[in-house]
């Protein structure tokens, strides 16, 4: 989306906030005001429909639409890109109401919200790295995908609550290698076999485990450990023959030994570099962005953002130097 219509969007939702602020009628019925909270949803007012579902329920808090409301006020606060309401919403509904028949869909909700939180307005324009940033999120996220698929195995949104599931745990995989590097980079090679370690342990199946292996194999060499770096190093040609780091039978260290950066990098804590590679996608961290994009495609219809990433057969749109400088501004 470009940023002239972000921009449009902006002040729309800034008039519509503001209109929102207006009270309603208090001679509005409990039916009257679920409705016109239905059709705001159904046109994407979200902001709205979230004024009009609060004055439901404080109304009418024991009428006949209270509770589709409460559920339906996560729903408004995860569409309208608010994921701490939502997941705030979705666990009040869980306390007020265990045993509805639809609470799965506020345990899904609420994982979503999580899904969604670390991905804003920046993520559309910047080829962002997501396993460089703060897993926190990611690990709520798949716990409460967990929870829903514990609880409710039958869930109709089970199967894609599981789906979400591997690619979170291909993240976090992915997150811990790239700390390992950063280790390594730094020279702290204990603390760098440590997380290749721990990939290897406990994220078995994921694309990071052959990166945890050759984490493993350059810190103990580097350590001057060679029997564990010779048993990493057998097992990543043994299992993973094709991976980058090995180069015509020969291991291929990732970072040099000494610290060859510039002063003014050295200086900064490796804020500035200069003269420094454009750091190049792992096979893990690319898998993982594939299967992100898979998984919002797999989102159900009803609940699906407008910001979906497109798919991967579909042909990118040729943008020119101005445009990209100007975020489309100029088009």
């Amino acid at each position: 989306m470009q940023v002239k219509h972000l921009l449009l969007i902006a002040i729309l939702s800034l008039t519509a906030a503001c209109a929102s602020q207006d009270a309603l009628d208090e001679n509005l019925s409990e039916t009257q005001l679920y409705q016109q909270a239905q059709q705001d949803l159904s046109n994407g007012s979200y902001t709205s429909a979230i004024t009009k579902l609060r004055t439901l329920e404080s109304r009418y808090p024991f009428g006949r639409y209270a509770e589709q409301a409460q559920l339906e006020l996560t729903y408004a606060y995860y569409r309208n890109a608010e994921p701490e309401a939502a997941r705030a919403a979705a666990d009040r509904f869980i306390r007020l109401h265990p045993q509805h028949p639809n609470v799965d869909y506020a345990y899904y909700l609420k994982g979503l919200a999580s899904f969604d939180q670390d991905r804003g307005m920046l993520a559309r324009f910047l080829p962002l790295d997501m396993s460089k940033r703060d897993p926190g999120a990611a690990r709520d996220s798949f716990n409460e995908f967990a929870q829903l698929t514990a609880r409710f195995p039958n869930s109709r949104y089970a199967p894609d609550a599981k789906s979400r599931m591997v690619y979170l745990r291909n993240l976090l995989a992915a997150n811990e290698i790239h700390a390992a590097h950063y280790y390594l980079k730094r020279q702290a090679y204990v603390a760098a076999a440590n997380r290749g370690r721990y990939v290897v342990e406990n994220f078995q199946g994921t694309p990071s485990v052959a990166d945890g292996l050759a984490v493993m194999t350059e810190a103990y060499q580097r350590l001057g450990l060679q029997e564990p770096a010779a048993a990493s190093l057998a097992t990543l040609e043994l299992n993973y023959p094709q991976h980058a780091s090995l180069s015509r039978g020969r291991f291929v260290p990732r970072e040099s030994e000494t610290d060859g950066r510039s002063w003014l990098a050295r200086s900064t804590l490796g804020l500035i570099e200069s003269d420094a590679p454009p750091p190049r996608a792992s096979d893990a961290n690319r898998e993982v962005w594939r299967q992100y994009q898979q998984a919002q495609q797999e989102l159900p219809e009803e609940i699906r953002s407008p910001s979906t990433p497109r798919r991967a057969d579909e042909p990118a749109q040729g943008r020119s130097w101005r445009s990209r400088l100007t975020f489309g501004l100029f088009d």
